[in-house]
């Protein structure tokens, strides 16, 4: 049986949720019942019925198209081996996991209309809407989400995120080539039911089930065009939208997919994805009335942003951690604790969020962001003043074997970015009037940063980021295990994997906690990374777009939105 703690902040959960969508009556948890009015009133709280947000004198455009910027180019449309914010971006319109999230983030249902748990926490039992439909009106099975489940825990897929579905039954043996996919805790039991069995109660399970690694392909489209089932033409999504058009630099475009089971309630007919790596770029393409959503804002401009047009700008709270890496596999960071450290201490972090930054980021002396029922596990030096850690930076970066006159030559990698290369041109101006350093700053265009960052042969420091796959400091606490495939500082203590492999399997959540919080210790005492600051979200959204949403995930599916006239 659950114990007390867990179970309480389980209901807690399932209770947040949108039980049986389509009101009959259906509760996804075995224990409690929820009644048809507790589903009306819980779909008006997420926002479904778009129309009600429509104010007195608006009306719906004629034309519902939506131009969106995102970022780097995408690096895949595979799901089960996409990375990165603007490849999610674009996957959360083509696909459906078994659960979704309403526009202000809570967890919803998805292609899983309904799902109960067994006492033990470990076993869940979805319900697949009988009226799913792939793009080419293929009915969406239980047997789709087991065949993409394995075949993303499947070590020939090459999926960087496959430890993430550790808390699936036998997962890790599986991704580790121990196991066989087969083995893996999932089964079809019949066309509209499917099963997931779990090592252990996992209190973030359903929100982990919208993330791209755990979402359906279509299986014989796959067989049929292999790695290329993900370009237009050949790909079938089980999602809102169908992808119709992919030029590299330029632009994606998306449809309505007519097929879609909630198509009904969907607005906009087009979205328009375009890859803008340069925020002043974006900034004069939202002016000019190209884009109604940017990705992000220029440090630099937004004094200028707030004076001229501030009601379009949007700066919320968002769950992640902006921070650079040491290469822990070779010098000069290799067994070299006094510099790494030394460098930390060198970068004045609320000169980075007040003078560079300037949209109300957190400067990070810890890893994971704040997150509810957590406390951030910080080092001794983040209270002391500037200058006490610049004196320690000193005499570490001293006993290291260097000094002004015999000075560290490094270079930082970052992906090609504005805002990247002011705050990596700040940190080696820090380190240069500090300690003498001399640093050569390198830019790379995403996919090839992906791919150097991942090879550990050519980088020394990196730039990178991390944000949260679900609300938990678990998924934060993960990418440092020695197995994850987003471990690019190459990371391993053995302790460290031990501590989470206690906390995945822990139901009484206040020693979950403690673990997690012993284990952000010794990542913050050993210091393969240097956090820089805690994210917010800031970009400006056209005032005639409707159903838009700030949530701390920061994520927007476009069927959730619309186009006013204007």
């Amino acid at each position: 049986m659950l114990n007390k703690p867990f179970k309480a902040f389980l209901m807690t959960v399932l209770a947040s949720c949108v039980f049986a969508c389509g009101g009959d009556g259906k509760s996804t948890d075995s224990s409690e019942t929820k009644t048809k009015s507790t589903v009306s009133e819980a779909s008006k709280k997420v926002g479904r019925e778009y129309p009600m947000e429509l104010l007195p004198g608006q009306e719906l455009a004629d034309e519902q198209v939506f131009h969106k910027g995102n970022g780097a180019e995408v690096q895949t449309l595979d799901p089960h081996k996409a990375e990165g914010v603007p490849s999610s971006n674009v996957l959360r319109d083509l696909y459906e996991g078994l659960t979704s999230e309403a526009p202000t983030g809570e967890v919803i249902p998805g292609a899983a209309e309904s799902w109960t748990l067994s006492d033990d926490g470990t076993v869940y039992t979805f319900t697949i809407r009988q009226n799913a439909k792939w793009s080419n009106g293929d009915p969406v099975t239980a047997a789709d989400f087991e065949y993409g489940l394995k075949r993303s825990v499947n070590p020939a897929t090459l999926s960087k995120y496959a430890y993430i579905l550790a808390p699936i039954k036998n997962a890790e043996a599986i991704s580790a080539a121990k196991a066989e996919p087969d083995t893996l805790g999932v089964k079809a039991l019949n066309a509209t039911t499917l099963e997931i069995t779990l090592k252990a109660p996992t209190p973030y399970f359903l929100g982990l089930l919208n993330h791209n690694s755990t979402i359906p392909v279509h299986k014989a489209s796959v067989e049929q065009h292999g790695d290329q089932f993900s370009r237009p033409g050949k790909m079938i999504s089980n999602g809102a939208y169908y992808l119709t058009e992919w030029v590299p630099q330029s632009q994606m475009k998306l449809e309505r997919n007519v097929h879609y089971w909630d198509n009904s309630n969907t607005t906009i007919d087009t979205v328009y994805y375009y890859p803008i790596e340069d925020q002043s770029t974006g900034l004069k393409r939202f002016r000019a009335n190209e884009l109604d959503f940017t990705y992000e804002l220029p440090y630099k401009q937004l004094t200028w942003i707030k004076e001229n047009i501030g009601d379009e700008l949007v700066i919320a709270p968002y769950l992640g951690v902006y921070y650079f890496g040491f290469n822990l596999t070779q010098e000069p960071f290799k067994d070299n604790f006094n510099l790494r450290k030394a460098l930390s201490l060198a970068i004045d972090r609320d000169i980075i969020t007040q003078k560079v930054t300037g949209a109300g980021e957190i400067s990070a002396y810890n890893f994971v962001p704040p997150v509810n029922n957590y406390t951030g596990q910080k080092p001794d030096w983040a209270s002391w003043t500037q200058a006490e850690r610049l004196a320690e930076a000193k005499r570490l970066y001293a006993e290291a074997g260097y000094s002004k006159e015999n000075p560290l030559t490094i270079s930082i990698h970052y992906n090609t970015h504005e805002n990247h290369k002011t705050i990596s041109t700040a940190i080696a101006a820090m380190w240069k009037q500090s300690l003498g350093v001399d640093v050569e700053l390198l830019n790379q265009e995403w996919k090839v940063f992906l791919e150097t960052r991942k090879q550990k042969v050519d980088t020394q420091v990196f730039r990178a980021g991390w944000i949260g796959d679900y609300n938990d400091p678990y998924t934060f606490s993960e990418l440092m295990l020695s197995n994850s495939g987003l471990n690019d500082s190459a990371y391993y203590r053995e302790e460290y994997d031990a501590l989470l492999a206690k906390a995945s399997v822990e139901a009484d959540l206040q020693k979950r906690r403690l673990l997690l919080e012993e284990a952000e210790r010794m990542v913050m005492s050993e210091l393969p990374i240097m956090p820089i600051y805690h994210y917010v979200t800031k970009r400006v959204v056209k005032k005639h777009v409707g159903g838009f949403h700030p949530n701390i995930m920061d994520h927007h599916f476009t069927k959730d939105l619309f186009i006013i006239k204007h």
